[in-house]
């Protein structure tokens, strides 16, 4: 009896708590998923679509038509409490349904921690990332069991069958139709913020279960504006009558320069960024240096101040935005363009593109890294904790505050980079004393440990204790790290110790400013480009413009990408107001201001990242996301930006596809399509981008989106867009196309030399064109021989070379000014020391490797990487490090090396003998494949004539035949 009175509190417990569940689980399942709620709902919004339409179809000069009590104090303070209760709802529904995975997913097994501590039993068991053939079919397996059996048992779930997505599919629908209801019906009661918030949702919408309404989102910013004044709602009205967009008004560029400057004088970034680029060019006003100046000036000063507001050394920047078109060589493709030659060509960008056609992903990438790491390799592990701290792949040249590239972004993890700058470190120092401020230096122990990076990786440590970066923000600590570092002579420790010195931010401690100076001079030694911004942000405070001015602009040479050029266009500015200055000194410091503005105020988009949106939105499959990308990169086109400009104009071309022209085009070109693509060819040529300056002249030659006009205007044009690129020396199409239309005749006389020297200029620039100049320069000669064979006069002479020619008038002039030199010179020589050539390619670092060498009679020890190197190709010549150390000049190097610089000045001389070569080759072919044909069409009739003599039969007469038994009747002869 008594155990089973204990057993009743206990069945009664038991009981209550299993009510208590089901009574959550039958309340839960009742809110989320009700089938009637939905389609009641869907029947509603059916019913309530058009009454934002009816209700900003008011004229502009009256109110919103909002039902109000008569007077009673009550009701309105219900009716207030109402909209903003409808409001919350909303935007509460809202963020759950924008709720989404990051943009950039890779597996979790490649980012997975690996503790060093190991037990008993793990020792016994194979390492995954060990070598053999145990530890290789551990990883195939691995891998087998992600991408081929998880993928077909996801594809046999409810959820891979289509059941429960198209079920989660119906469910978001439904409360995107929450939300526009809730929405309207806080607008209806005269919630401002549900009236912005909706208009944003019609121009904007966060998902696909949204519709897009510009007429809508026009007249709600349009009422919201009126009503409050915001800045945000004007700017965006602005941008409507400056593009145009969907035709929702017409462009008026007056009300556009009007709604921006209401806008900007409100404090909004991008109308100042938009005023200033329309002052800049004159777009819908007067050129003005110094109103473009003033207005960029403010757009960077609230840049400045957001940057400043973060931790220690400012806030984290943005990373870069990427041009679509360098992801495939270029506007015009890889060698044609100017992005993927020359020294661009080392472009984060153009080398992404690279690795993206050779097959490499990211996640490769980091599980090759990892792979590597995991095994104790101190350079893949250094490496791997740079991309995991800088959130990219790439980094940005400079050091850790200079950023990162946005073409190589994977997701940004401290804990992981942590974990193996740690795991470096930890070689070096094993522990750290109870007191970070009391700690000793320790002697090394061990002279092959890697010191150079555990340095580096103290720099990185110590930052994220300063910042309070994945860690908890600890000055101490970071101080402790920089020290230990800075013993090696590593530059971000040095730096590190000077802001802490600088700032004070140890507790109880004063700024000792003269510590701060010395370590910021020490890392500068070291070419770091934070610590000549923090010397020279020392300088400018003291006044001391001259010093400071130096500092800035070495560390825009070393890679600052934002407060150097702040501080460079307060000089600049400062100097172009300066009382008494000359008028064209006045007007380059001006100039020079608006550009070093222009960069600061373009890079601080931490409230509002347009460019970054935009290529999150353009890899969507969906098309509505494609509409929102071009929607955004028009906006920030609109305010100067040229990567978007650049973007905008490359998914609207219209002069892509090589058949064009032809019947067989796959598109027909929309004119109005064309001239918006033009329009922003021409904005972003006018911002040094050369291959949009080869576009316009591209689109003026085929007469794409360009105004009506004379054939022989437009021709003219298109030459002097051609011209105006060939200019810069570094477009060797502009050159091609300058050669061909001298050749022809077209926009310009017709010249067989000058277009002889446009084709040579294009492949001097670049030696990737000289298959194309190379047929072309024989189609020139053949043309030419035609010409002067039908009487035509200034004909290319065959027999003596163009080059002698067209400088044999400035050999004497050239002569006569080399012998006043020359005597000069030779006695200069005189006094030159002699060195002896090294062997061996030379490279960076190498003068530095042999003063160690000649100085310690050692090798250099190893170093850590600096910040542009190219972590791809890295790997991928560790990976083939084996194969290089058979042959240093394979196959590929000779072929190389037969398109690289081996053809000096004067290769044409030999060119009558190249075509003369040439056409030996091709007779020789001809001739032995004609007598091929003969000679198998000579056998093939002797083999026909034999067989038919073999199946005619012989005339024996009375002979009998073979096989017949009379034949052994007669006697043979033989």
């Amino acid at each position: 009896m008594k155990s089973g009175r204990k057993l009743c509190p206990r069945k009664a417990t038991w009981l209550a708590f299993g009510l208590i569940v089901l009574t959550t689980a039958a309340s839960s399942s009742g809110t989320t998923s009700a089938p009637d709620a939905t389609e009641s709902s869907v029947a509603s919004a059916e019913s309530t679509s058009t009454t934002l339409d009816t209700s900003f179809d008011a004229p502009l000069d009256t109110n919103l038509d909002v039902p109000t009590a008569s007077g009673a104090s009550n009701d309105v303070f219900d009716q207030s409490a109402e909209a903003e209760r409808a409001y919350k709802q909303a935007m509460s529904t809202l963020a759950s349904l924008t709720a989404h995975t990051p943009a950039h997913r890779f597996d979790p097994y490649l980012v997975s921690s690996n503790s060093n501590a190991k037990s008993l039993f793990s020792s016994l068991l194979p390492n995954i990332h060990g070598q053999g053939p145990i530890s290789s079919f551990m990883r195939i397996a691995v891998k087998l069991h992600q991408y081929t059996f998880r993928r077909l048992s996801n594809s046999f779930r409810r959820d891979g069958m289509g059941v429960k997505s198209k079920r989660k599919d119906e469910e978001q629908k439904g409360k995107a139709i929450k939300v526009v209801d809730l929405l309207e019906h806080s607008a209806e009661l005269g919630n401002m913020d549900a009236i912005y918030t909706l208009a944003h949702i019609y121009l904007f919408p966060p998902t696909h279960h949204f519709l897009s309404d510009p007429v809508a989102a026009y007249k709600g910013f349009l009422y919201h504006a009126q009503q409050t004044g915001n800045a945000t709602s004007q700017s965006i009205i602005a941008f409507f009558y400056s593009s145009g967009y969907r035709s929702v008004v017409p462009v008026d560029q007056a009300k556009a320069q009007l709604y921006y400057t209401f806008a900007a004088n409100g404090g909004h970034r991008g109308a100042q960024m938009a005023l200033g680029y329309r002052y800049w060019s004159g777009i819908g006003t007067q050129e003005s240096c110094k109103r473009a100046s003033l207005w960029y000036e403010a757009a960077s000063e609230q840049v400045l101040a957001k940057f400043q507001s973060g931790p220690a050394g400012g806030r984290t920047l943005l990373q870069t935005p990427t041009r679509l078109s360098d992801l495939v060589g270029g506007v015009f493709g890889p060698g044609a363009s100017v992005a993927s030659t020359g020294l661009n060509a080392g472009k984060p960008a153009i080398k992404a593109g690279i690795a993206r056609d050779a097959g490499e992903t990211w996640e490769d990438v980091l599980e090759y890294y990892l792979f590597n790491a995991d095994r104790g390799e101190i350079d893949f592990a250094y490496r791997l904790g740079k991309i995991f701290y800088q959130g990219s792949i790439y980094g940005s040249p400079g050091g850790i505050a200079s950023g990162s590239e946005g073409v190589g972004a994977v997701p940004r993890n401290y804990m992981f980079a942590r974990h193996y700058f740690l795991q470096i470190a930890r070689q070096i120092w094993p522990r750290d004393p109870q007191n970070p401020l009391a700690h000793k230096s320790l002697p090394l122990k061990d002279g092959h440990a890697p010191v150079g990076y555990a340095a580096a990786s103290a720099g990185y440590i110590g930052r994220m204790y300063l910042r309070g970066e994945g860690v908890k923000a600890d000055p101490a600590v970071a101080k402790m790290w920089f020290e230990r570092g800075a013993e090696h002579g590593d530059r971000e420790c040095h730096n590190g110790l000077g802001i802490i010195y600088r700032d004070a931010l140890i507790p109880g401690s004063k700024p000792d400013i003269k510590k701060a100076v010395t370590h910021f001079a020490a890392a500068a030694e070291q070419e770091l480009a934070e610590a000549f911004v923090n010397l020279g942000k020392y300088h400018y405070e003291r006044g001391e413009l001259v010093q400071a001015t130096k500092y800035f602009e070495s560390a825009v040479r070393y890679g600052s990408p934002l407060e150097a050029y702040y501080y460079l266009g307060q000089v600049a500015s400062n100097q172009a107001q300066t009382p008494g200055m000359l008028p064209h000194v006045a007007s380059s410091s001006c100039a020079m201001a608006v550009s070093f503005y222009k960069l600061v105020s373009e890079r601080g988009g931490w409230d509002e990242d347009l460019l970054r949106e935009a290529e999150i939105a353009w890899m969507s499959p969906l098309e509505q996301s494609k509409e929102i990308a071009i929607l955004k990169w028009w906006i920030a086109a609109d305010r100067g930006l040229e990567v978007a400009q650049n973007n905008l104009a490359y998914v609207l071309d219209q002069d892509k596809s090589v058949l064009r022209l032809t019947r067989f085009s796959p598109m027909t070109p929309s004119n109005d399509t064309a001239r918006l693509a033009l329009t922003q060819w021409t904005r972003a040529a006018t911002q040094h981008n050369i291959d949009a300056l080869v576009k316009v002249g591209d689109y003026y030659y085929h007469g794409l989106g360009v105004p009506e006009q004379d054939e022989a205007t437009r021709l003219e044009k298109a030459v002097m867009y051609y011209q105006s690129a060939a200019d810069t020396q570094v477009s060797a199409l502009a050159m091609w196309n300058l050669g061909w239309m001298y050749e022809n005749g077209i926009g310009v006389p017709q010249d067989f030399h000058l277009a002889k020297r446009h084709y040579d200029l294009a492949l001097e620039t670049n030696s990737e064109a000289y298959l194309p100049v190379v047929l072309s320069l024989g189609k020139l000669y053949l043309r030419s021989l035609w010409h002067t064979l039908m009487g035509g006069k200034g004909g290319l002479s065959i027999w003596s070379s163009e080059d002698d020619l067209l400088d044999a008038t400035t050999t004497a002039k050239s002569d006569r000014q080399l012998e006043g030199q020359q005597s000069e010179v030779s006695s200069q020589a005189e006094d030159k020391p002699e060195y002896e050539e090294e062997d061996g390619p030379w490279y960076l670092g190498k003068a530095k490797e042999e003063f160690y060498k000649r100085r310690t009679g050692q090798q250099q020890p190893p170093v850590p990487p600096s910040g542009d190197e190219d972590p791809i190709q890295w790997a991928r010549e560790r990976r083939n490090a084996e194969q290089d150390r058979d042959s240093d000049f394979g196959p590929e190097d000779y072929f190389e090396g037969a398109l690289r610089g081996t053809r000096e000045e004067g290769h044409f001389d030999d060119l009558r003998e190249t075509f003369l070569l040439v056409f030996l080759c091709l007779l020789i072919s001809v001739l032995l494949y004609v007598r091929t044909r003969i000679v198998d069409r000579m056998r093939r009739d002797q083999n026909e004539g034999q067989r038919d003599e073999q199946r005619r039969p012989a005339d024996l007469g009375v002979f009998p035949p073979p096989g017949d038994p009379a034949r052994n009747d007669w006697m043979i002869f033989r």
